[in-house]
């Protein structure tokens, strides 16, 4: 049991205690301040190293958010062909129906085959979200023949391109800097070089950019439009097709015979001159043979063999 009087001497031993332990609880928590600011200094020194955005002071939540990525990039292309009895008016609609969805003609060519039939082919560029609703339009323009349709994923090609032109924008503004404290000139004429390469690159990362988007942003569409003969009742062949195909075919020999006796024609006039020449002009003037005579000695020209009397020819006469 407690006196006063060891109360009394225990009251300073107590204050003493609490005083020691409210100072090593204040030591305890400088500590973990100072040791969790210095991981924190540690931690945006090393984002800022490596390049993260906003790794600084405050940051701790823009390091933390996801990046959007972009939507897909897709290049479509797409061939018809398409015989119409009409190709003006067939080709008219398919205008039409290209610029109602926002596109435009990009390149057109009009010819005309052997029989007079003619034929078009024109390259469309509609928008993507567009690029359904065009195709079945154009198939309404006639009869189809033949359809082809491609579609490539380019997301990887865009977003490749989009970081190494951040990249090189950076490095050219980086060049730039440089120039402006650079003291000397053989430094300054280094780095006009140096930025004039970087520059090219950049420009040349912007133009596939463009290219890029404009292949993703409007899809292309070939047209081929052939004019088809207007056939009345079956389409069967019947007499009259079978003498209009013999009657063609009659032609087209007489036609072939002309044309071979028209190549022959000049060499056999050649070898007609060439034989009229020869028989008219040169062959008169060739020196003729003179006449065989007979040999003569000193005691006169020699007898002429004489035929030998047939015996069984003479009995005969006796």
């Amino acid at each position: 049991m407690r006196t006063p009087r060891t109360a009394r001497r225990l009251r300073p031993l107590t204050g003493v205690l609490l005083a020691a332990c409210l100072a090593l609880a204040g030591c305890g928590s400088g500590a973990d301040d100072t040791g969790g600011g210095s991981a924190k200094a540690v931690s945006d020194g090393r984002a800022e190293q490596a390049g993260a955005p906003g790794a600084t002071a405050g940051g701790g939540k823009a390091a933390r958010t996801t990046p959007k990525l972009p939507q897909n990039a897709i290049i479509r292309t797409a061939s018809l062909t398409v015989e119409a009895e009409d190709v003006p008016k067939a080709l008219e609609e398919a205008r039409t129906t290209a610029e109602d969805a926002g596109g435009y003609v990009g390149k057109e060519t009009t010819s005309r085959d052997a029989d007079g039939h003619e034929r078009t082919r024109v390259v469309l560029r509609v928008p993507t979200e567009k690029y359904d609703e065009v195709l079945t339009g154009l198939q309404g323009t006639g009869r189809l023949v033949d359809r082809t349709a491609k579609a490539v994923d380019v997301t990887d090609q865009v977003v490749d391109v989009d970081s190494r032109i951040r990249s090189q924008r950076a490095s050219v503004d980086r060049i730039r800097a440089l120039m402006d404290k650079a003291a000397k000139l053989s430094d300054v004429v280094a780095l006009e070089g140096e930025l004039s390469s970087r520059q090219a690159d950049l420009e040349a990362l912007l133009a596939r950019q463009a290219s890029l988007k404009d292949r993703t942003g409007l899809a292309t569409v070939t047209l081929s439009l052939s004019e088809t003969p207007v056939r009345e009742g079956d389409d069967a062949p019947g007499f009259t097709d079978a003498l209009a195909g013999g009657w063609h075919v009659f032609v087209s020999v007489l036609r072939w015979i002309v044309l071979a006796l028209a190549a022959v024609l000049p060499f056999a006039v050649l070898a007609a001159l060439l034989v009229l020449l020869w028989l008219r002009i040169v062959r008169p003037r060739l020196p003729r043979r003179a006449p065989a005579v007979p040999a003569t000695t000193a005691l006169g020209p020699l007898p002429s063999a004489r035929p030998v009397p047939d015996p069984a020819g003479e009995a005969d006469r006796g």
